[in-house]
Formats: C-alpha cells, sequence, structure tokens
C-alpha cells in the first residue's frame, strides 16, 4: 500500500490566526515576530516557529504604518544645469553601486529619482514632504544650493555629495574640488605644459571650484601660463559633438587639457586620437574622478580622484546619525593626484 502524502500546514493569513494557533493575544505574537524582549524567549521561538511552519510572513507596509517608518531612502539626482545628463553616466553609476550596497546593507530600500528643477519650483520639498521615504541622499547639487538649503531647514535626514561653502546649512560629503583642480594644473606645468585649456561647464558648484583651483595654481606658478576655458556639458548626446567643436576651434598651440571628469577626459582622447593628435606627446590630459574605466583608456589616464567608495560610506553614516536625531557637519576629502600615461 502506498503510503499517502502528508497534507501541507494551513497557509496563515493575518496574525489573529496566528495568535488563535499560538493560544496567545495578537499584541503578543506582533511582539514575538519583531524580536521584542517583553515576550519570554521559549514563547517568542514557538510563535516564530508556526510562523515559519504555516508560511505567514507580517504585513511589511502595515508595520512600517504602525512604526511611521517607510524603510526607504530615496537616492535623488538633480539635474538643473545638465537637463539632458543620464544617471548612466558612469560617475553616478559608481556612487549609485556604493550607496545601495551601504544602505540595503542596513535594511534599506532604495528608491531612485532623476530631478531635472524648474526655477522658483519646490521640488525637493515635495520629494521629501511625500509621506514615501525616511531620509534622502542626494547625489550632486547641480545650481539647486538655494532650494536644499531651504529643505535643510526643516528637514534633518538630508545628505547630498557635493561641496561645502561657509555658513552652509545642509550636510555635504564630498571631495576638495579646489585642492584638485590646482593638483591637476601643478601636474601639467611641472610636466612643461604652458598652454592650457580646461574643458568643463562650471554651472555646477563642484567643477566651479575645479576651475577656481586651476587659475590659482596658474597665478601662483607665476609661469606665464595661460588657461582658455570651454564649458563641456556632460550630456552623453552633445558632449562628443561639443568636443569636436571645441578641438576644431582651439589654438593649436595648446600642449596640455585639464577635464572637468573623467567622462569628458577620455572623451577628448578618443577625439583628438580621431585627428592624429598624440596623447600625451602632442597634449597632456588630466581628468577627474578616477573612475574604473581610467585605466581601460589608451593611453591610461590620469586625473585627480575623489574616494567614491569612503565618501559613499560617508554618506550612509551621516544619514543613519540624523536619522537617530544626531547634529553631522560636513565631510571634505582630499583629492590624490593619480599619475598614468596622459599627462
Amino acid at each position: 500500500m502506498t503510503a499517502e502524502p502528508e497534507a501541507k500546514p494551513r497557509r496563515i493569513r493575518n496574525i489573529s490566526e496566528l495568535a488563535k494557533l499560538a493560544g496567545v493575544s495578537a499584541g503578543t505574537v506582533s511582539r514575538a515576530l519583531a524580536g521584542k524582549e517583553l515576550v519570554n524567549s521559549r514563547t517568542r521561538e514557538r510563535i516564530q516557529a508556526l510562523a515559519r511552519e504555516h508560511g505567514f510572513r507580517p504585513n511589511q507596509m502595515a508595520s512600517r504604518l504602525r512604526t511611521g517608518q517607510t524603510g526607504v531612502i530615496g537616492v535623488v539626482i538633480p539635474l538643473g544645469h545638465e537637463k539632458k545628463q543620464h544617471i548612466s553616466d558612469p560617475f553616478f553609476m559608481t556612487m549609485l553601486g556604493h550607496l545601495a550596497d551601504g544602505l540595503t546593507e542596513v535594511g534599506y530600500d532604495l528608491m531612485l529619482s532623476r530631478v531635472i528643477p524648474a526655477d522658483g519650483e519646490d521640488w525637493l520639498e515635495r520629494i521629501v514632504d511625500s509621506g514615501m521615504l525616511d531620509g534622502v541622499v542626494m547625489i550632486g547639487q547641480s545650481d539647486q544650493f538655494a532650494a536644499i538649503e531651504r529643505t535643510a531647514a526643516v528637514y534633518p535626514p538630508l545628505v547630498v555629495w557635493g561641496t561645502a561653502r561657509p555658513g552652509q546649512r545642509h550636510c555635504v560629503v564630498g571631495t576638495d574640488s579646489f585642492v584638485g583642480g590646482q593638483l591637476a594644473v601643478r601636474h601639467l606645468l611641472s610636466r612643461g605644459r604652458r598652454r592650457l585649456a580646461f574643458f568643463g561647464d562650471t554651472t555646477g558648484l563642484e567643477i566651479e571650484q575645479r576651475l577656481a583651483g586651476a587659475r590659482a595654481a596658474l597665478a601662483e606658478s607665476g609661469s606665464g601660463a595661460t588657461l582658455a576655458v570651454y564649458p563641456t556639458h556632460l550630456s552623453q548626446q552633445e558632449m562628443p559633438g561639443q568636443i569636436a567643436a571645441d578641438l576644431d576651434r582651439m589654438d593649436p598651440a595648446i600642449d596640455g587639457i585639464f577635464a572637468a571628469s573623467d567622462v569628458i577626459a577620455m572623451a577628448t582622447v578618443r577625439l583628438l586620437h580621431e585627428r592624429h593628435r598624440k596623447v600625451p606627446e602632442d597634449i597632456a590630459i588630466v581628468g577627474f574622478d578616477d573612475l574604473p574605466l581610467a585605466t581601460q583608456t589608451v593611453p591610461q589616464l590620469t586625473t585627480v580622484r575623489q574616494d567614491i567608495a569612503a565618501g559613499a560610506r560617508t554618506l550612509v553614516a551621516n544619514l543613519l546619525r540624523r536619522l537617530a536625531g544626531e547634529a553631522t557637519g560636513s565631510t571634505i576629502m582630499a583629492p590624490e593626484l593619480v599619475i598614468r600615461e596622459s599627462a
């Protein structure tokens, strides 16, 4: 005779059914499933075992409504000055990867928003007032410094990757872009380059500081070197055409380029190759970021390194402290010149 298969335990649909099965109150079940020590360990383990046996998982949404927490952190990318830039930009993807690792490791989900603000709009206030988020990490300040300051005054769990200005309210983690600009130009000057160009759109605060540092290094050198500025955007559609046009109208005597990002630098290397200009023999190039792709170019890219992984960890740590009610100051990291083949 063939034995009949054992019947599967009946699936439990809610806390009340589990409480009836366990012979305790619904409150006791709720506390036991949450691991509360108010329930003695033997009862807690028995209830948890029954829940597993009957395939019961607490309704996370209902739990979050009771606690007033969503378990979700908003990761916001404001594109006020680079409206055509995409999240697929290698810098964003690198930062997002590290943020996702850090936030999910402490139990949070991410909600990603690419925002194109309009002048005067309360776009950030609407995000933080949505009731969908426990906190916000912003990647970049774009040209939205005033909007971020206004929100930070009333919304503590907000941390931002970017540049710190004296007296600002919002908590920033970022790299000293001014010093980074100095490092890049000092290096080009040390290689004997005297006719320099800067490729980057200075509407964004970080790139503005990179250019300011470059100019400061030039002034302190007393070398008589010059620096021409080309406002290159980071839009994947427009950037190659812009750089191509800049190279075509650029003074042929230019012998060094400081690019405001590795993405701009890598595109410039390729376009110079198409014009039969050698890097670094004809033109030396220094980028900014030290993305993983910087070692994949030919020649490999000399660049100013900002520690994106450490920055993401600090953003997460500061956000967690703010969620716990603590105040946090800004963290500005020192850049590092990484010398490879392009300069």
